[in-house]
């Protein structure tokens, strides 16, 4: 019995729910950083960003937190009061999931190899000190060449990487090629792109652009035998998660989650690993990936927006730390 007739039995004999049947088939993975919304709806992995972090830092249950890291670290800069916040958030998600937490190296940093690897061994220090082992830890990179080549180096140090902002094919390979641990690709934000270059309002889940570039990487990498995990990201409604059913895990926000939970409709597998059409190989040299990249303009602009609103977040943080140092 497959994991569809499994699902759709269980839903008919006991009601389950949409996000009760995608656990049989999926990793849940929670796109937050609500230590409530986490408790209460008990995803296997956190992934956070610098948004999410800002948010959760604005928060009543992250007050004493803040009070106390900002004390614990005066006289430092705002620079690594951010740091310690960051990382005091995923202490707090690392003890509610099972899994492991996502935590991203400055996006300043997406073009600097060196200082991205340096960034990434600190934040896992702190983690370490906090007595969270590197086990429990993704490191979050921009998936820019130089982003891919901190993950090659991190990976073989025995840090897992997590590559976000993934747009494109391109990119997708040139993770694979590096041996990173899992990448995001980022479905709602392609969408979004084509919505707005197509003049239109929506798309049928299997015409989305967003979908299908998901479906397209998933078949990539199991036609060519790759471990690299794949995570769909950033979903604008309940129906692209539908659609990805049997990717090895999605990232879904809370809104979506509680959706899923009150939906009671069977839903069907349409990943499996097994039904790979035997895509050939792609080269990938730094040549191939900045022309795929030239060439891909929904692409090049997503990643740099991605990039530009992650760091727009970043000094917004920094902002409220150097009011809090006054």
């Amino acid at each position: 019995m497959d994991d569809t007739t499994l699902s759709q039995d269980r839903a008919a004999a006991t009601g389950a729910s949409r996000l009760d049947q995608l656990r049989d088939m999926t990793v849940v993975v929670a796109d937050t950083g609500d230590l409530a919304a986490v408790a209460k709806l008990k995803p296997i992995d956190c992934t956070t960003n610098p948004s999410i972090v800002l948010k959760a830092l604005q928060t009543e249950e992250f007050a004493d937190h803040v009070d106390r890291v900002v004390k614990d670290h005066a006289g430092g800069s705002a620079a690594e009061i951010a740091d310690a916040l960051t990382v005091e958030v995923g202490a707090e998600l690392v003890k509610l999931v099972p899994g492991r937490v996502s935590t991203e190296v400055d996006a300043r940093l997406s073009f600097d190899t060196p200082a991205s690897i340096e960034k990434a061994r600190a934040l896992i220090a702190a983690y370490e000190a906090k007595g969270i082992g590197r086990e429990r830890i993704l490191i979050k990179l921009a998936s820019t060449w130089e982003g891919i080549r901190a993950a090659e180096q991190l990976e073989k140090d025995g840090i897992n990487c997590n590559l976000t902002l993934i747009f494109s094919l391109a990119q997708a390979v040139a993770c694979a090629n590096a041996g990173v641990f899992l990448i995001s690709p980022f479905v709602g934000r392609i969408t979004d792109w084509y919505k707005k270059a197509q003049g239109v309002s929506g798309f049928d889940p299997e015409e989305d652009p967003g979908v299908l570039s998901v479906r397209q990487i998933y078949d990539y990498y199991k036609s060519n035998g790759i471990g690299t995990v794949v995570m769909g990201a950033s979903f604008r409604n309940a129906e692209q998660i539908a659609a990805l059913a049997g990717c090895d895990r999605l990232t879904i926000a809370p809104a979506l989650l509680t959706e899923l939970s009150e939906d009671t409709r069977p839903l069907s597998r349409v990943l499996s690993a097994d039904q790979a059409t035997g895509v050939t190989p792609i080269p990938m040299e730094e040549a191939d990936f900045r022309w795929m990249m030239n060439e891909d303009p929904m692409a090049t602009e997503k990643l740099a927006e991605g990039i530009r609103g992650f760091h727009k977040d970043s000094e917004t943080l920094l902002g409220i730390i150097g009011k809090r140092l006054g």
